[in-house]
């Protein structure tokens, strides 16, 4: 049995079934290299599904954790930190938002946003609005709420019922989505970009009117920026490439570089719903995590990185557009928040996802035939190159 079959077989024993693993057992990783228990070298094109921004095992990073872990880790929200007021004056730098609330993870993140919207609603506009509209192939979290609020079943199985006042509308259909809207409505919550659900943008247009839909019938307009926020589309927010100004704003994965947090920011006037008691986390926004998110922001800030995601996203399309493969109908996306969609069938589409791997090369399979792109905003030019190359060798390996 070879190291790699025990470490399986070690596994099975002691974890819960929950995930379908990649073949790959990875022992250490720096910048957008991965290597596996025995020393085999990868490309990294997932990065901890859009987390390691800043490159794995980021000096700086690992400065500031060893620093502040000899200084203050953990007292709860209790406290007064001032490590948390540093993050949360870096973050509202970034965007027209008033208030920050600390969580753990996206889910979390979503969570808060959804308890806000209702509390809003309820408790400062004095209406019995309750309902959260979503969109078809969503994908908002794994906890209970955020479940129903994803819009795709296969993640609902086995968990049923749905958790009452969740509406599911068609993607990208502004006429579903207004019918959609009753007295009831409490918000509106919306992937700019859908990452999980196949990097799917949506027009200008389109988020105009659901901005106008919702100001017009008093409904808070939410998005969901855990995957696409913090530079990887190419600005701070992916709703920065459209002419709104949303309500809400969710985000975590990127914010601190592997550490879990997350967060969600409102104005001075939706933050009023939010009274001592009313919400609450025990780890959410720690000083440790909340140091880390604000050294990740001031590299982003300072290297430029949004700037150089745009570029770098532009530089990615052309190239893989230039094959001229018969397999590849498009490049989507923004930034380095891409999706190359594959003409071929799911089973061949999966191949190809098999055979990277074999390559040295990481990076994700989603919706069946779409190739999902995430990778550090501080990859380079030549570590693109590189997954181009070995793109069109697969590419020419397809036979259907």
């Amino acid at each position: 049995m070879t190291r790699f079959e025990a470490l399986k077989a070690r596994e099975e024993q002691l974890l819960c079934r929950t995930y379908g693993r990649y073949p790959v057992s990875v022992s250490r990783a720096k910048g957008s290299r991965l290597w596996d228990i025995d020393g085999r070298e990868y490309l990294d094109l997932l990065a901890g599904i859009a987390v390691t921004s800043v490159g794995h095992c980021n000096d700086e990073i690992a400065e500031v954790i060893a620093e502040q872990a000899k200084k203050l880790i953990h007292v709860s929200n209790l406290f007064y930190q001032e490590e948390q007021l540093e993050l949360a004056e870096k973050l509202l730098e970034t965007c027209h938002m008033d208030k920050v609330f600390f969580c753990n993870s996206g889910a979390e993140a979503n969570e808060a946003a959804i308890k806000i919207a209702r509390r809003y609603q309820q408790r400062v506009k004095n209406t019995d609005r309750y309902e959260i509209i979503t969109f078809s192939h969503a994908f908002h979290g794994r906890t209970l709420a955020t479940l129903s609020a994803t819009g795709q079943e296969k993640y609902l199985d086995g968990f049923a019922p749905k958790t009452v006042g969740f509406v599911q509308v068609p993607w990208h259909d502004i006429d579903a989505l207004e019918k959609a809207i009753t007295d009831k409505t409490a918000g509106v919550l919306l992937e700019i970009i859908q990452g999980e659900g196949g990097v799917n943008c949506l027009t200008p247009e389109y988020v105009e009117k659901v901005q106008e839909l919702c100001r017009r019938n008093g409904v808070l307009f939410m998005v969901d920026e855990v995957q696409a926020g913090l530079c990887r589309s190419g600005k701070w927010w992916a709703f920065q490439h459209y002419n709104v100004t949303p309500d809400v704003i969710t985000n975590a994965k990127a914010l601190a570089n592997g550490l879990p947090l997350g967060c969600m920011m409102t104005t001075d006037e939706i933050a009023r719903a939010f009274v001592p008691g009313s919400h609450a986390t025990t780890f959410g926004g720690g000083a440790l995590v909340t140091k880390v998110g604000s050294k990740v922001l001031e590299i982003m800030k300072r290297d430029n990185l949004a700037e150089r995601a745009d570029r770098l996203g532009k530089y990615l399309e052309r190239k893989v557009m230039a094959l001229g493969s018969p397999w590849v109908k498009e490049v989507r996306g923004y930034g380095l928040l891409r999706g190359i969609q594959l003409t071929c069938s799911d089973e061949s589409a999966k191949k190809v996802w098999t055979r990277f791997i074999e390559e040295g090369v990481v990076l994700n399979l989603t919706q069946g035939t779409v190739l999902r792109l995430i990778p550090a905003l501080t990859i380079t030019e030549e570590e693109l190159d590189r997954f181009v190359s070995v793109l069109d060798k697969l590419l020419k390996e397809i036979s259907e």
